[in-house]
Parts: structure tokens; sequence; C-alpha cells
């Protein structure tokens, strides 16, 4: 299997990158568009889960790769990888819902089976039960260097729908370009809840990350069909605004900068090799971002653009509307910054790695700005603080812990942090946290098995992630 370094878009804190879910069999969902990411799970281009499952089959002694979802249970994987050529294979990836079997056991009805034979006859007649099972067929053409094609169908036992997936990618020499159609696509809102979209294309064209410097992006989103909620839920929920049918363009352009404050220059141990060589100098640094973006929404997705009187949370930047032809224009600028201190060259067995992060997004420059003016005429008129005020000023914030527990082991917590004002409590607490224990691959320089679990969504799994910090 061939190991390239991902060249990785711009910071994906305002853009809807996929997101890890034991929910499919491949492994990713996306968020409802214009809603903020859940954090720990938000990631860029990526190895494919039948790739992943193939790697820690082979090179892992992993026969099977567990996950878990609280609407379907605890099940396991399998990959079988059939080769076609040398730039074409495929991939059949089997799940086994074990969570359901052992309850299907245990109902089942009669006197315990007399002999060994009956016992068998019995366990077989509940491993033909369809709804334990789910298949996923995958073909990936290498069609030259820089272009790859990937088709996809997932086929789920328990008589839900199947999904298919057409993914293109180009790599151009400064650009990444992908090209994507799903049906049904699956969405998820920020409380959580799932959706189905009928059909979901989208096309992508984004600058290759570096360091600092400019970049932009430009996407096409198309929704089209009635989304409908997946699992049970209240009949009155309403449609997000962002699954809608109907075209949104967005574009956006920003400048990042990045600080070292300071960097070890100890020696590192002689003829020991970092667990992670991304990982293996203590140091202080900070990077910010700030930039502009542009939305142009077509048809029923105009209905995304909610305004402020409408709805106190919404869209405050510069929005122009034509009802008539259900379409309208939104612009705003947007800013983040993030702090990062590192402890340990994570060479020794024993505590030899403390990472810190630290996130703020500023996704609304309208809306810090309003709640800065209000502030600045509180002040003067030797006022009490509007709460509004300065909730509106108040970055999204995430952080995330990482400590090395033994060799290439460690634990890592990311949550973001939730800060309510207008309650007058001024309640902060930890929002969506996401615990993981990490398994550095040494031999591959940067590569990880993570296993992770959401307690508010419920939701665990083994991954496989390379070159990522």
């Amino acid at each position: 299997m061939e190991m390239k370094k991902l060249r990785w878009a711009m910071d994906g804190a305002f853009w809807d990158l996929d997101i890890s879910t034991p929910r499919t069999l491949d492994g990713l969902t996306r968020p409802v568009p214009g809603d903020p990411l859940p954090l720990g799970l938000s990631r860029g281009a990526r190895l494919s889960r039948p790739k992943q499952i193939d790697f820690m089959q082979r090179f892992m002694a992993a026969p099977f790769i567990p996950s878990y979802a609280a609407a379907h249970g605890f099940s396991l994987q399998r990959v079988l990888t059939i080769p076609v050529a040398d730039n074409w294979f495929g991939t059949l990836l089997g799940q086994f819902n074990l969570q359901r079997f052992v309850s299907s056991v245990k109902k089942s009805e009669g006197p315990p089976p007399e002999s060994a034979s009956s016992w068998v006859k019995t366990l077989g007649k509940h491993l033909q039960d369809k709804s334990l099972y789910a298949l996923s067929f995958c073909s990936d053409l290498l069609l030259t260097p820089d272009d790859t094609l990937l088709l996809s169908v997932d086929s789920y036992g328990d008589d839900n729908k199947p999904r298919n997936k057409a993914l293109y990618q180009h790599r151009f020499p400064n650009h990444n370009l992908s090209v994507e159609a799903v049906w049904p696509g699956l969405f998820v809102d920020k409380g959580g809840d799932y959706w189905d979209v009928p059909l979901s294309m989208l096309l992508d064209l984004a600058t290759v990350a570096s360091d600092s410097g400019a970049s932009y992006r430009v996407c096409l989103h198309h929704n089209s069909g009635s989304p409908e909620r997946v699992d049970s839920g209240q009949s009155g929920d309403e449609i997000p605004a962002g699954l809608l049918p109907g075209l949104a363009v967005k574009g956006a352009f920003s400048y990042k900068k990045n600080f070292e404050i300071w960097r070890s220059n100890a020696r590192k141990l002689r003829m020991v090799q970092p667990y992670d060589i991304f990982l293996s100098n203590p140091h202080v640094s900070a990077s910010g971002i700030i930039g502009v973006a542009m939305t142009a929404c077509f048809n029923e997705g105009a209905a995304r653009s909610q305004i402020e009187d409408d709805d106190p949370q919404g869209f405050r930047g510069l929005s122009l509307q034509a009802p008539a032809v259900k379409s309208a224009l939104l612009a705003d600028a947007f800013a983040s910054a993030s702090f990062s201190a590192q402890h340990g060259n994570f060479q020794r067995l024993f505590l030899d790695l403390t990472r810190f992060h630290a996130h703020l997004d500023f996704p609304s420059g309208a809306k810090f700005l309003s709640g800065a003016t209000h502030l600045a005429e509180d002040y003067f008129n030797s006022q009490k603080p509007n709460l509004e005020a300065i909730q509106d000023i108040c970055p999204n914030t995430t952080l995330s812990l990482q400590q090395q527990i033994a060799g290439p082991f460690s634990f890592r917590v990311d949550s973001k942090v939730a800060v309510e004002l207008r309650n007058q409590n001024w309640n902060i607490r930890m929002d969506e946290p996401v615990f993981a224990l990490e398994y550095a691959l040494q031999v591959l320089g940067s590569a990880k098995a993570v296993a992770w679990y959401s307690p508010k969504h419920q939701e665990g799994m083994m991954e496989l992630r390379f070159y990522e910090t």
C-alpha cells in the first residue's frame, strides 16, 4: 500500500468537512452546511475506510475492527481486498452486528438444546438473520498519478436504504479538486441528529495549505429531494435550512501566519527514533487566520440566510435577498487564532509527551464588530455591559490535551467550551468531549491508530490516521 503525505486544504473550521462516524460503512458523514463542526471528529482528506481496515488487518494483527453506535449497537468489520490491476483494486467490507446477535439469542424461546448438533442448528438460524449484516463494495481506480476515481455501494441488511458514492479527485500542482455525488447523503446537525438527503453533489477546489501565506477555496453544493430524518424523532422537527433543495456557491480568501514563540534546542536521545516525528520537538507556538467568505444560495436553499430579526443567533453579515427568485447573497469576515504547547520528545517509555492546544474561532466578523460596538457604548455611557454583546464577542473555543501513557500509547481528550452568558449564570462548561486512545505506528514516521468515543453522540470507532497532529 503506497503511503503518501496527505495534502491539506485551508483550515477546516469554516468548511463542511467530513466527520467520522460508525453510522455508515465508509465511516463518514457531513455536517449540515452552515453548522459548526463537532470537535475532534473533523478531518480533511484521509485514507478510505476499507484501506484503513485492510492496513490494520495486515500489519496490526487485527482480524476484526470494532465500532459502536447507540442506534445500532456494537459491530465488527472485516475487509477482503480484490486486486484487479496494478492501478485498480476493489474491496468488500463486511459488518456483523454482534450486539443484535447476542440480543437475538437471549430472546429466543424454547427449551435448551438437547445436543451439540441442535445447538449449532439453533445458532445457525440466528446467523441467517439478514439484519445482522451489512456489505460495502468499493472500487478504487488510479486513472493517472494525480487522478483517482472511487465508486462505492453500501447495502444494509436492516432494510435501510443502500448508500452510493462516486468521488473523483485530482491533484493540481498547487490545488486539490474533488467532485462527489452521494445518494442518499447522510448529514448530521449541530444537535447530533442525522438526516438523509436523496441526492447531494459537491465540487470543491482549494489551494494546498502552507505554513503561512494566502489561500482560497471555492465550493459548489447541490441538494435535491426532500430530506428525511434518520431514526425516530419528533414529528414537528424542522428540516435544517442547509439541507433544503437548491444550490449554494461558497468562496473564501484567507491569510495565515504562524508564530514560533519558543522551540527547544536540547538534543534528542541518540539512536532512539521518536514514536512520531511530528511530535518530537518541544515548543510553544501560535497561529492566526483572517479572511472573508461569500455564499450565494439559489432555490429553496436560500432559506438558510437567517436574518438577525428572525434568529438572534443567526447571520449578521452582509445579506442581499431576492425572495421572488428564491436567492440570497451572504458575505462576512472570519478569523481564528490557535495556541500550541508541547513538552517532551516522545522518545522515552513513560510520560515523555504532554501537548496542549487551544483554538479560537470568530466565524462572523460582523457579529463580533456589533458586540464590540455595543460594549463600547455601554462603557462610555457608564452602563452595565450587555450580556448578549459579551456573548457576541466570545469566540468558539476548542481545547485539546494529549498525554503519553507508556511507549507509543497516549491518551487524548478534545472538547468545545460552551459559554452561556445570556442566562445571567455565566455558565461555562465542556461541550461535546471526545476521548481517544492513540497508538503511534513508529515504523511509518507519523501515523497512528486511534480508538475514540463521544459520550454526547454515544459513538465510538477505531481509525487509522496519517500525518496528523
